[in-house]
């Protein structure tokens, strides 16, 4: 958004999600409270004392491989589909419409994810035995 305000001073640069702070990266991804909730949420399970919702300090956690298949895809995942929900949610205010309460979109974007891992497990794939009981024990 910090370029279309530049582009149109006209434009409302305020986060719709959190209706606090000018919108920008950092904040959509995860400095708003709305994003942050779910973010921490589908992550800290998996991060635990790693957890962070400041952008660049999530990206080297995302490009680690030192913690196995199973972890290195789920909070990739996780990851993902945060931001897809988010964006998602974002588009929704600015056309209008109201966003997903976040209590309801933590376990609607949560239900993705396991349907997405419990069909990796179906599909047998090598190295990722046991990735639906891996995500829930991280979560637990």
């Amino acid at each position: 958004m910090d370029r279309v305000s530049v582009w149109d001073h006209n434009v409302d640069a305020t986060c719709g999600l959190c209706n606090a702070s000018p919108e920008s990266r950092n904040h959509l991804f995860f400095g708003c409270s709305y994003s942050s909730q779910l973010w921490e949420y589908l992550s800290y399970g998996l991060l635990r004392s790693s957890y962070s919702n400041d952008w660049s300090s999530i990206m080297p956690l995302l490009c680690q491989d030192d913690k196995g298949r199973k972890w290195s895809f789920c909070i990739r995942y996780a990851f993902q589909a945060c931001l897809y929900a988010i964006w998602r949610e974002r588009n929704k205010i600015k056309h209008g419409e109201r966003a997903t309460p976040v209590t309801i979109l933590k376990k609607l974007v949560a239900k993705s994810i396991r349907n997405k891992l419990s069909l990796i497990e179906n599909y047998r794939r090598k190295g990722m035995e046991g990735v639906l009981i891996f995500w829930f024990e991280a979560r637990s």
